[in-house]
């Protein structure tokens, strides 16, 4: 007969038990994230001619900042994107999850169906991005195995294919601080939530191309030294409403070009000191250019940036 004493005694084990087994997950967890980290020690080789580019993602990718990376680029450089508005990677691969502007945003000539660009194996870099607020995404769309799943499937028709996470930003107004939730999420949420659990699941690294800590980096720069050329403020990176409001996610065009600066070093892995400043959108209208001392502030930090990060895969 079971007595009471006995009772406890076994809810008592069962629960050192439970806990030995957490314990034992946590631990392979913290396992399978440092082999994932060291994964990312052997740098990239340098690409040794123009890259075929594929964007999957929303509206911090858009239209205009990889047709600025194409023109930043070598001759040939070549990219296609899907995007949405909004869109987490899960809706991208899920059928039956609808994406968000799906038509309105792949209206363009450059437009091409995501499984059909990775399955065909013909693009060298693979750029995915995941939605914000990051917090959800991972709450609530399962954002590690999303990544994996795409990087996954890139990798299986094409092996040496270069994959990479973007990582990008939350709102200006954030109530936590936007330059503080740069700096907490990068390691936190993006590393540790995202790409290094999906790289463990795929078993190779996925890189970053560190928008946010570009973004960060040289709001900093600027506002430490009250405004640089043409750029007074971080408001002047980022877009207006059609009220004439700012924007506090899509950037301006000397924001996109901030970014597409980024883009380039980390896939080309060569400094954009001395690239062009004046550049055209998509649509072919001029976009608003960085003024000389502005533009090189701009190629000065993103460099420095993508060479100090450690996951950008670019050799020091």
């Amino acid at each position: 007969m079971l007595t009471r004493r006995g009772i406890v005694r076994a809810g008592a084990g069962a629960l050192v038990g439970l806990g030995a087994a957490m314990a034992g997950l946590a631990g392979t967890r913290v396992w399978r994230l440092a082999q994932a980290r060291k994964s990312y020690g052997q740098a990239l080789p340098a690409p040794d001619g123009p890259l075929r580019v594929f964007h999957l993602g929303h509206s911090l990718v858009g239209r205009d900042m990889p047709a600025m990376v194409a023109q930043l680029a070598p001759v040939d450089h070549d990219f296609r994107s899907q995007l949405g508005w909004g869109t987490p990677l899960r809706a991208h691969w899920e059928p039956d999850v609808p994406v968000n502007g799906f038509d309105t945003e792949n209206d363009h000539e450059n437009f091409l169906p995501a499984r059909d660009a990775l399955e065909g194996a013909g693009f060298d870099a693979v750029v995915l991005t995941e939605m914000v607020e990051l917090t959800d995404a991972i709450r609530y769309h399962d954002s590690a195995a999303y990544l994996a799943r795409w990087a996954g499937l890139a990798r299986e028709a094409r092996p040496d294919v270069r994959l990479y996470l973007y990582e990008t930003w939350h709102n200006t107004d954030d109530p936590a601080g936007w330059l503080n939730r740069i700096d907490t999420d990068f390691e936190a949420l993006w590393m540790e939530r995202v790409a290094l659990p999906a790289a463990g699941r795929i078993g190779a690294p996925i890189y970053i191309v560190p928008g946010g800590q570009v973004l960060a980096a040289f709001v900093r720069a600027i506002e430490a030294q009250g405004g640089v050329g043409n750029i007074a403020n971080r408001d002047a990176l980022m877009a207006r409403t059609p009220e004439g409001a700012v924007d506090t996610i899509h950037l301006s065009d000397l924001g996109g070009y901030l970014i597409a600066l980024t883009h380039f070093a980390v896939l080309y892995q060569r400094s954009p000191l001395g690239l062009p400043l004046a550049l055209m959108r998509a649509d072919g209208t001029a976009a608003q250019a960085p003024d000389p001392q502005a533009g090189a502030l701009m190629q000065e930090i993103v460099w420095d940036v993508v060479r100090a990060n450690k996951y950008t895969g670019i050799a020091v």
